[in-house]
Parts: C-alpha cells; structure tokens; sequence
C-alpha cells in the first residue's frame, strides 16, 4: 500500500499539504507547487522539528487488517488516483477497519469555532477520504496541537467532505493553470508567511493601486555570508558540516557550511566533489572567478525549477518595444543615481563646493532624453555620452587624487590601465556576480537580456539589471576605499600597461564591497528599511511579475 504514492501516476496526485494551502492562500499554494518556491522560516524549520517523531515509519497499515486487529501507524504515505491526492499520514489510530488519522500541527490550539480553521480541518479530512479509498471507515479524526499539547476532533460531516472534495478540485485547477492568484489584501496572514519575500503582497498592491505603503520585509536571521578564496594554490574539501581549506596540504581555514551562502573562488582553486555536492544540495551558489577577477561562471545545483518564469522571459525578450521600455527605465536611473552619487560626493579645495549646476544640468537631461529615446541604437549613444561626462568629473569624487597618484582622464578596459579603471572593472565584476546569483535564484535566465544583446559567456540579464546599482554600489565602494585610505598606489601590479590589485589589497576591497552590500537603506519605492543585497532579489522578483503580465511596469531604483 505504501507504493502508491511512489509509483509514476502517484507523482502527478496533488499532495494534501497543498490543499492545506490552497485553503489558506491560492497564490501561496501556487508559489510552492506550480512555481516550485521555498523558503525556509522560524515556523517552517520549528514545524519541522517537531515532526520528526511522527516522520519516521512505524507500525503497518494492512490492507485488509482483521476484525479486532489493532493499528497504530506512523508516517503513512497514501494516494488516490480517483480523488487526485495523495498524503502522508503524521498517524493512523483504530481497530480492524475504523481508523482515525492524527495530524500534528505546531503552536496551541485555536479557540475558534469548529476548534480548528478551515485549511487543517480540510487537510485532515482530506486524509479520512484518503484511507476511504482503501478501505476503511474514517468518520472522524484528531488534530494534535503541540504547543498546548492538545487533541482537536474534527467530525468528517457531508459539509467538510463537500468543501475538502471542492477545494480539490479548484486547487486542481487553479495550479496547473498559467495565471498565478492574485496576492490577499492587507492580509494578516502575509507577514508571517514563510514566501512574503518572494509573493510580495503589499509591494505589488502598492504599484498597482497605491494607498498605504507595504509592511515592511523582515528579514531572516541570516549569519550566512559568502566565502571568497583567492590563492590560486587553495584546495577545498568537506570534513563533516565543515569547508576546509587547504594550501600546500596545510590548513589554512574552516568555515562552517551553515554560515556560507556563496563560495567564490579566484583563479585555480580547486574543491573536491563531495563538498560541491554538498554546496548544490543546501543551495549554496560556487562561482569562479579569474585569478584577475573576472566574473568567470556559477553553479548551483537544480537551480530553479519553474520553467514558466523563463518562458515568459525568453517571449518578452524577443518583444522590441518591451526591451526597449526596459532599457530606457534602467539607463536613465543609472545616468541619475551617478547624478546623486555626483551631487554626495564631489570634493574641491574650497569648502563646501557643489558639483558645477551645467554638469548636474547636462546628465538630468542625458537621463531625460534617455528616458524617451526611440530605439536601442540611440539609447547606447546617450548613454555613452552620459557615461563620458560623468567619468570625465570623476576625480573631483576622489580626495586628493592627483596627490595620491589616483589620477583618471576615463574609462578604460581591457586591460584597464591605471588604480581607479583597475578598481573600477574589478568592481563591476563582482557586481554582474552578485547579479547573476541573485537573477538565477528566482527563476531567471542570466543569460539572455533586453538591453545587453545575447553574447556567449556574457551574463546580458545581469548587466541589465545591475545598470543602476553601478554607481551606487560599484562606483560608491570604489569612491570610499579610496578616500579612506583602505586602497593606496602600492597596492597595485603594473606590468604591460595594465594594472591590478594585489592579493592583499583586493582582500580589503572585497571587505568593503560586502560591507556596501549590506548596508541598509530605505527603499525608494516602499519605504522600507532593506540591505542592498536583498534589494536585488525585490527587483528581479518585480522583473519576473512585470514580464509575466501580473504588474504592468517595473519600478527602477531611483536612490534620493
């Protein structure tokens, strides 16, 4: 009996968990089936560990069990092709043929009416029409609250097994649909919600209709931070929950795997397999890196799994005139959050000295005229004239530039040859990076752009999206490892014309390129306080809502 929900057919049955959430919230239902998305909270990890009595296999469920047997079976796992369900048992208590499942739920009971709300009680009732189906009598069941240590009885009445056999049928339907539920409204339920961060509720109800701004996002208590090993001799293994790091065959370092949330290696470093399939299997992203800081490729493991995010991504992309209204938001918020960044940081010898009013004229208007340009082609031209023009002023950011040998006439790549162009792509590649992480973690494919055109090897989604993050996360943490005295002259390698960071140096701007990451700041749009880090996954999330149809323009970050 327990191979029915293993076998092929079985794979296609709606588990009954997710009627549990079909009840509770269709678009939460949607998230975890049909889009495949998961994350962990204080209450989902709790539940969890609360149930791992119940979760292991205990006693037998017979199938045709004798008149006075008596049953006491843990960790049932049950489905029916005839009601598109299947389940697994926490517990199945009775005698001979009448049986009473028992659910464990965390937290106390509810002095509600009924004594359980509608999506236990649909969820347990669903599991007695399960073990009808097999040939029992299961006319009532227990739900087990173990935070007061309680048992509920839930009767299975003509009007649960009506509303559970209906919900079934709507969850059905609803799931394998391409249109994702709208989110619930002001609801209580969202902000404990372990996806509130991936369903955006309030966000997507303040874009489209305004009126109060969203609840904040609380963020998780996340120690994880990403691992970066830069010694092309560094050998990386496994020993246990634990990253070792190895040169020459002498440990060097450890990090818990629990406390990483990225691995980043440099140049030739190398790591066993075991440890990589440990990184794949907890969702840990590796990426490599040139020993020169190129943004080389990622990995990580499945990767998303909901194939219709994609879709509607690869369909948008071949649309013109959508690329080209995302191209014109994320160029001309690029061109203005470098005019801030200007207006912030601009040095000269006489005190409190602003920026000249016909440069902060000039890329107003560049923003402007990029904001309505009429193709790609046009828009590469102003945004080549705006980039010209900001970099030109760039020193007058830098303090005492041509003092500390920190001169810069322009942007120059490939080789860059001086500290500020060095400083600058190095940074830019932990960007796209960064980018490229974070857009492979809701279901996009780096890979393919609206503004950036497709070329092999080049992440052209990243480099979309990060347009305007440039100058407040690259160009910013270059301004300040610069100003504070963090980066100096000597800590560059000259050679050939190029110029690139010592091992020692980049160790210290890495430092301050994550301390950038996590600042918190308030969000331009909603209000809320957040880290930038988290605010790349706000944005492609709203990238993925806006090309599927759901949100009718994508909000660009416009710092203040």
């Amino acid at each position: 009996m327990n191979d029915v929900a293993t076998s092929d057919e079985a794979t296609q049955l709606l588990p009954v968990r997710m009627l549990n959430e079909f009840v509770y919230c269709a678009r939460l239902a949607y998230l975890g089936w049909t889009d495949q998305e998961f994350a962990a909270s204080a209450d989902t990890v709790d539940g969890s560990l609360r149930h791992r009595r119940v979760d292991k296999p205990s006693g037998n469920l017979p199938e045709e069990p004798d008149e006075h047997q008596t049953i006491h079976a843990r960790s049932v796992a049950l489905g029916s092709p005839a009601l598109g369900l299947t389940a697994k048992l926490d517990l199945v208590e009775g005698e001979g043929q009448e049986v009473i499942p028992v659910d464990y739920k965390r937290g106390k009971r509810p002095h509600v009416q009924g004594g359980v709300y509608d999506p236990e009680r649909v969820q347990l009732c669903a599991q007695g029409l399960l073990l009808r189906e097999h040939g029992y009598r299961a006319d009532r069941g227990w739900i087990y609250f173990s935070g007061s240590k309680e048992r509920v009885p839930v009767e299975f009445d003509e009007a649960l097994v009506r509303l559970t056999l209906d919900s079934a049928m709507a969850a059905r339907e609803t799931l394998k649909g391409e249109v994702i539920p709208p989110p619930l409204e002001d609801s209580p339920k969202c902000p404990r919600c372990s996806l509130v961060g991936i369903c955006l509720p309030d966000e997507l109800r303040f874009l489209k209709q305004g009126g109060d701004p969203p609840r904040p996002i609380l963020p998780a208590d996340n120690r994880a931070v990403p691992l970066y090993v830069q010694s092309p001799r560094a050998y990386l293994r496994k020993d246990g929950d634990t990253i070792v790091v190895e040169v020459e065959r002498e440990k060097v370092a450890e990090a818990p795997l629990n406390e990483v949330s990225q691995l980043v290696l440099f140049g030739s470093a190398t790591l066993t397999t075991p440890l990589l399939h440990e990184c794949f299997r907890r969702d840990i992203a590796v990426t490599w890196l040139s020993y020169g800081g190129w943004f080389v490729g990622h990995g990580v493991g499945f990767g998303h799994r909901n194939v219709e995010t994609r879709s509607h991504q690869f369909r948008a992309s071949f649309d013109p005139e959508v690329c080209l209204r995302l191209a014109r938001g994320w160029v001309s918020a690029k061109i203005a959050n470098s005019r801030t960044l200007m207006r912030r940081n601009w040095r000269d010898d006489v005190a409190g000295c602003q920026p000249p009013v016909d440069l902060l004229d000039a890329l107003r208007l560049d923003a402007r005229h990029a904001d309505k340009a009429t193709t790609l082609e046009t828009l590469l031209g102003i945004e080549g004239a705006a980039a010209a023009r900001y970099f030109r002023n760039f020193t007058a950011m830098l303090k005492d530039a041509g003092e500390l040998a920190f001169d810069f006439s322009g942007r120059h790549r490939r080789p860059p040859p001086d500290p500020v162009n060095a400083l600058l792509s190095f940074a830019y590649a932990m960007l796209a990076r960064e980018w490229t992480v974070a857009i492979s973690a809701v279901g996009l494919d780096p890979y393919r752009g609206f503004y950036h055109q497709p070329r092999f090897g080049r992440p052209s989604l990243a480099l979309d999206l990060m347009e305007p993050f440039r100058p407040l996360i690259a160009d910013s943490t270059v301004i300040t490892v610069i100003n504070n005295g963090e980066i100096r002259p000597a800590d560059f390698i000259r050679a050939a014309g190029s110029c690139a960071l010592k091992e020692h140096a980049r160790k210290r701007f890495i430092a301050a390129f994550e301390r950038r990451l996590e600042q918190e700041i308030v969000h331009p749009v909603f209000g809320y306080r957040i880290s930038y880090r988290r605010t790349f996954e706000v944005q492609a999330r709203l990238l993925t809502r806006h090309i599927s149809g759901e949100l009718p323009e994508y909000p660009n970050f416009l710092t203040r």
